[in-house]
């Protein structure tokens, strides 16, 4: 299916009261259900049949990174569900910018989880290329945070 076409459909079924949607394509099937916050897709190749007990054909993503490139680099991704913090108190200076480089262990971000501050480090040396949560947002476990090279 096209990109640009997925896209759409994800932005129709976002911005509408729908909440699930299934089109049948000569390529195959996708199914697009509307959650708390995030897409659940089903892709069935054409001459499959689309079960719920089929898990290796469910993904759950945010809409952003349906259509967002393949990153290249280290991702350092969230341990635990919580809130991004970029700096230590509102205002402060952010513990990193895009273009600084760190050193395994420094401090990259704060996620609170239960009133409990929790300063992640870099598992990396290298240079931050991308920061991919915005301050304050809520993250889940295993979400990508950064992009280190």
């Amino acid at each position: 299916m096209d990109l640009r076409k997925l896209k759409t459909l994800i932005d129709l079924v976002s911005e509408s009261n729908v909440s699930e949607l299934e089109i049948t394509e000569a390529e195959g099937k996708i199914r697009i259900v509307k959650g708390g916050g995030a897409m659940v897709q089903h892709f069935v190749p054409a001459g499959q049949p689309m079960t719920q007990a089929a898990p290796t054909a469910v993904t759950e993503v945010p809409v952003a990174a349906v259509v967002a490139p393949a990153e290249t680099g280290h991702t350092v991704k969230s341990p635990m569900v919580g809130t991004f913090y970029r700096s230590a108190t509102p205002g402060a200076k952010s513990f990193v910018e895009i273009g600084d480089a760190v050193k395994e262990g420094e401090t990259l971000c704060i996620i609170e989880a239960m009133k409990i501050l929790n300063e992640i480090e870099s598992d990396k040396t290298g240079t931050v290329r991308r920061i991919l949560a915005d301050n304050g947002q809520a993250v889940e476990y295993g979400q990508p945070l950064f992009i280190i090279e």
